[in-house]
Order: structure tokens, then sequence, then C-alpha cells
């Protein structure tokens, strides 16, 4: 007894197993299927330009690799704070959160006033600030 479906006529069965063999074989795509190939990576040292203005990989001019990763670490500890915040909220949330050492020292130096976001907290602690191109 041959299996095929109820909904469809022979014809229209033998056109799909036809056009799925492929996929079934697992020798890639079929014709059914040319829009789930995927696209060619970039080959070595060739760089991709996708990515939006500003947006692209790297240190921002502005900064260096140092500030970037001295600022990302204290976001990461100081992240879910409700901005404005003042030096004293910025130190209990860093505490609270158990920030490390130098994450406290760089929070206790910073100067005793309110702060309005992380750009604020790494200007005032003399970190380079991305510059933006419009």
């Amino acid at each position: 007894m041959e299996r095929g479906s109820d909904k469809h006529g022979p014809r229209l069965d033998e056109e799909q197993k036809h056009e799925t063999e492929g996929m079934m074989r697992g020798g890639g795509t079929t014709h059914a299927e040319e829009w789930k190939e995927p696209e060619a990576m970039p080959s070595a040292g060739e760089e991709s330009s996708s990515y939006p203005p500003g947006h692209a990989p790297g240190v921002s001019e502005g900064m260096t690799q140092r500030d970037v990763d001295v600022r990302s670490d204290l976001a990461k500890w100081l992240s879910d704070t409700h901005w404005p915040a003042s030096k004293e909220e910025l130190l209990a949330r860093a505490r609270r959160e158990g920030a490390p050492d130098p994450v406290i020292d760089m929070v206790e130096s910073l100067p005793d006033r309110d702060y309005t976001n992380m750009s604020d907290v790494a200007k005032a602690l003399g970190l380079g600030v991305e510059q933006r191109r419009f």
C-alpha cells in the first residue's frame, strides 16, 4: 500500500517529493528552499560594512580601550541605578551589588554631586567619552 497525502493528488505528492529529495538525502538545499540558503561569510581580512553609522565594533573615537573596559565594569555594578543619582546613592548601590574594591574606590573618588547617567560618571572620573557624529 502506497502512502500519500489524502489532501491532494499523486501528481502533487510526486512534485513535493522531488522538491524535498535533496533535504531528505542531506545533500544541501533544494530548489524549493533557495530562500533558506545562508549568506556567504566575509573572507579573512574582508570587513563587513553592514554596521549602521556609529555602531561598528571597536573603541569609539574619543576613548581608549582602557576607558571602555573601566566604564563597562562600572556600568556592570551601577546599571540599575535610578538617575539622577548622588555620589552616596552610587556608592550604596555598588556596595549592595557586591562590587569589587577597585569599583568602590572609583565611586568613592567621585566629587560630591548628582550624576545624570554613566557618561556623566565617566567624565567625572576622567575617562574618555565617545564622540557622536551626526
